[in-house]
């Protein structure tokens, strides 16, 4: 698609007054304390919705809408405004998932802009002698760093399917950057638990530690250096990511990272190199797609394990009218086929480009079938689940597993999600990460964003040395992810798009809320708010402490064990009502709230689905 002058920058700054963006700041210091602009976890209206975990982030892709582009302008828009705001979970360092409903084709498209390892890596990348180096060394290090994919996604997105220019979907957030946004309490707490590593990394300190202290709630924080990539990203592309300074910039920064003098740590470099970022592809590819009650749900298909294993839980769940049973019966069900969904996940599931993933197996109502019949109602069954074989097309009539079961591998549990619509009916679904909160705590030095440790999504080693495991890193490999964004569409036309953050809980998140509004009746907002527990083939499965009163102890009767987490995820979805309408919902509590926003906002939230 052609790319389009950009608008002149006075209309920008009146438009972005307009939205509430953030008021310039005079002189280019804070003007005082403010209060962090105002949250709203549900919206509804016409012209088009935009939800994430930000309303600055939010407004910047209702301000483009405005102006004229679609939802695929309105999710750049949104993701570069998160890399501002929200940057210790998402930036141009990063990578992320993009699934894109296209109302004029009626199909539902993928962008895979995974990071890679550096094409030297081998399977032993995070060994030293023979052993797994220390978790704890490798996530705040150049070793753990891939090749972004983020700045890529968003070039080929807006060129291929979008109606404004890069330029244009990036000027509110480069506005935001340059001027500054202001702190809130999520942020602060952030930065908080990240305040040691952060200080020995100069730049990182600079940025996020303004006078070598936390950031005060209310107070703004500026980015120039990002505004100023921004601006080179709108002018060139993501070519500046391949080639010439900026690229140059980051392959220092992992090679020979820039840790203060008087620093304790030690920070193993990494071995990316400018051919790396030259040779790195955006992957267009099928979604995963599954029928459940006569929805189709496309999602991700590998290198994440979303589609696949939200599509298998939701395979298994088919065979019972979930909407019927009990509080106990349907947490049972659902825990269950989320533990087996996840035993098949870590056997199979791994960069298809470098591992033979039986992607259409794991998605068949056959398997499905075959794996759920393990689910007993009156007894739990004992983790690590075994995995099945979705290569046997007959399926396996006696319901036993094949091989041996192993532990599910740690994923971080940062990353952010949005979702948008337009006037036009396209929707997208955006799932985006630097990995763990703060990703490698190393920002590139004269940029203003903090590099990932997507790297450490790989196996570290196997984790039983008679499974085979996909997930080892590879030259050039992508780790497996948990990242779900999802789009659901009723007889060819979006009925709702939904994801979230949180690691591989990720996936329980998805599918919990997915089966709270299709089955269970709850409205989209409220199906978001519900209590969520996560199960992913361990022993104890995580339950948030709102869980239904006495519910816990019904389950424990049935052999479930539970360890109790303050949240799980931070879901964003959209979804589409009648007469042109848009829902937009976000979390009410979970990560300090979400942002729901449309373009003209009309009345309220149905009461039922």
């Amino acid at each position: 698609m052609r790319r389009r002058p950009a608008r002149s920058l006075a209309l920008i700054t009146v438009v972005a007054a307009a939205v509430g963006l953030t008021a310039t700041i005079s002189n280019g210091q804070p003007s005082g304390e403010s209060s962090p602009p105002k949250k709203s976890p549900v919206a509804v209206g016409k012209g088009g919705a935009v939800s994430s975990v930000d309303p600055d982030a939010s407004a910047a892709g209702i301000k483009v809408l405005k102006q004229g582009g679609n939802a695929v302008d309105a999710a750049v828009a949104t993701a570069a405004a998160l890399g501002v705001t929200e940057p210790y979970s998402a930036g141009v360092g990063g990578g992320g998932y993009f699934v894109f409903y296209d109302a004029k084709s009626k199909k539902v498209r993928t962008l895979d802009g995974r990071e890679t390892a550096p094409r030297s890596a081998g399977k032993d990348l995070f060994q030293e002698n023979g052993k797994a180096i220390p978790f704890e060394d490798a996530v705040t290090s150049g070793l753990s760093v891939g090749t972004p994919g983020t700045a890529a996604t968003w070039d080929r997105a807006v060129d291929k399917w979008g109606k404004k220019s890069l330029r244009q979907t990036l000027a509110p957030a480069k506005r935001l950057a340059r001027d500054g946004f202001v702190v809130d309490k999520t942020f602060r707490q952030q930065t908080a638990d990240n305040e040691e590593r952060f200080k020995d990394f100069p730049a990182t300190a600079d940025l996020f530690l303004p006078d070598g202290k936390l950031p005060k709630v209310g107070s703004k924080l500026r980015n120039p250096d990002l505004a100023k990539t921004y601006g080179e990203l709108g002018r060139h592309g993501a070519k500046v990511f391949s080639k010439g300074r900026l690229a140059k910039d980051v392959v220092n920064t992992v090679r020979k990272p820039p840790v203060d003098p008087d620093a304790k740590r030690t920070v193993r470099p990494g071995d990316l190199t400018l051919g790396d970022l030259k040779s790195y592809q955006v992957r267009e590819q099928k979604p995963s797609r599954v029928n459940y009650r006569g929805l189709d749900v496309f999602s991700m298909a590998p290198s994440s394990s979303g589609g696949t294993t939200v599509g298998e839980a939701l395979n298994i769940l088919e065979n019972y009218q979930v909407g019927k049973l009990t509080e106990k019966e349907f947490w049972h069900k659902y825990i269950e086929a989320s533990r087996i969904s996840f035993a098949d996940r870590g056997r199979w599931v791994g960069d298809p480009t470098q591992e033979d993933v039986p992607t259409k197996g794991l998605l068949s109502q056959r398997f499905a079938d075959s794996r759920g019949c393990l689910i007993k109602h009156d007894k739990v069954l004992t983790s690590p689940v075994a995995p099945g074989d979705p290569r046997d097309s007959r399926g396996s009539k006696s319901c036993d597993s094949s091989g041996k079961g192993v532990k599910t591998t740690y994923e971080g549990q940062s990353t952010t999600h949005l979702t948008t619509s337009d006037r036009w009916g396209n929707v997208v679904s955006y799932t985006l990460t630097i990995e763990q909160t703060g990703g490698s705590g190393i920002t590139v030095p004269g940029r203003g964003f903090l590099l990932n440790n997507e790297l450490t999504d790989f196996s570290f080693e196997p984790a039983d040395p008679d499974v085979p495991d996909p997930n080892l890193p590879g030259p050039g490999k992508r780790p497996r992810s948990s990242m779900s964004p999802t789009i659901v569409l009723e007889h060819g036309q979006p009925k709702l798009a939904l994801g979230s953050p949180g690691g591989a809980t990720i996936i329980t998140t998805v599918l919990q809320t997915l089966v709270n509004h299709v089955d269970r009746g709850m409205p989209l907002e409220k199906a978001i708010a519900a209590p969520r527990a996560s199960q992913r083939n361990a022993e104890e499965t995580e339950l948030e402490p709102s869980a239904p009163a006495g519910l816990k102890k019904k389950l424990e009767k049935l052999g479930h064990k539970f360890t109790e987490v303050e949240e799980i995820g931070a879901a964003t979805g959209v979804q589409r009502l009648r007469n042109g309408k848009w829902l937009a919902a976000a979390e009410t509590e979970r990560r300090g709230g979400g942002s729901a926003l449309v373009v003209r906002p009309q009345g309220d939230p149905p009461r039922g689905r």
